[in-house]
């Protein structure tokens, strides 16, 4: 198994952080089919070949997805990918 774990420092509100961890994910399951939900300030991702859960604090975004070996090949792309997002998402 290949993991990605990302830690992103942030000083959004709670309600920012949340709509930031929202458009993460809505652009990765565009891109990547991945399914999401909410428990609380956990979101739980999940596809074939892929789980994991993005975690908000006040001052931290912590995402961490487990790849399956289909996944593994993709890795790098989908880190790229996780940390552009965030980029981007964050300075908004």
């Amino acid at each position: 198994m290949s993991v990605i774990d990302v830690h992103r420092p942030h000083s959004l509100d709670k309600e920012h952080a949340r709509q930031a961890a929202e458009t993460l994910a809505q652009d990765l399951s565009k891109q990547f089919e991945v399914h999401y939900q909410w428990e609380g300030d956990v979101m739980k991702f999940k596809r074939s070949g892929v789980k994991g859960q993005l975690n908000i604090t006040p001052d931290d975004l912590h995402i961490r997805l487990e790849l399956g070996l289909m996944l593994r090949p993709f890795k790098h792309r989908i880190e790229q990918e996780i940390h552009s997002q965030l980029d981007r998402i964050i300075q908004a």
